[in-house]
């Protein structure tokens, strides 16, 4: 797309497009250029709606968890309701989308990504930190119901099987688990609890 040219949406454009320069190309992979050429747009495009590439990923990210807001409130909302392990399969499924696989080695390997994003307050690795916290209250309003026994520990639960299905699902490279795999991690991990 030549210079000059309005964006109606470029900000969400370019997420989506570094999103998927990210999954293909890995962490070496993502630059500017290769976000701008995956989007079709001028190379400047990035450097004119953000500060810097940095302050663009910080974006990503931030934007990538608020649109975990959603999927989580529906999680806690579904204490009482269906299954406990169920629930927390189709959990683990939303958190453990592959941006949020591949968002540790992004800020681990990024200096300035990380300070920005500790500046505004996020999790060390986001994403997969709000799953949990999901999960923790997601459980603790099980256990208030009496579906997950009392006696549980509930932050231990959740950190095992938040660790336990990202291990899982980076084992795999880009193919994530199949549905039965991630249950029987999860009814594994619950065995007792529930």
């Amino acid at each position: 797309m030549p210079t000059g040219v309005h964006l109606p949406n470029a900000r969400e454009l370019l997420f989506n497009a570094a999103e998927q320069v990210l999954l293909r190309n890995g962490v070496s992979g993502l630059t500017s250029r290769a976000v701008t050429a995956e989007a079709g747009v001028a190379k400047g495009v990035v450097h004119r709606h953000f500060v810097d590439f940095d302050a663009f990923l910080a974006e990503l990210v931030l934007d990538r968890v608020a649109q975990l807001d959603g999927p989580m409130t529906a999680l806690r909302e579904a204490a009482g309701a269906g299954s406990v392990a169920t629930n927390l399969v189709e959990a683990l499924t939303v958190v453990f989308s592959p941006l949020a696989v591949a968002v540790p080695a992004l800020v681990i390997t990024r200096d300035s990504l990380r300070a920005r994003l500790r500046e505004v307050g996020a999790a060390r690795f986001p994403l997969i930190a709000e799953g949990a916290v999901a999960i923790t209250a997601y459980l603790a309003a099980e256990q208030e119901l009496g579906r997950v026994a009392g006696s549980a520990d509930v932050p231990t639960l959740s950190h095992t099987l938040v660790g336990a299905a990202h291990l899982l699902y980076t084992d795999r490279g880009s193919v994530p688990p199949g549905s039965d795999a991630l249950q029987k991690l999860v009814v594994g991990i619950l065995h007792g609890a529930t």
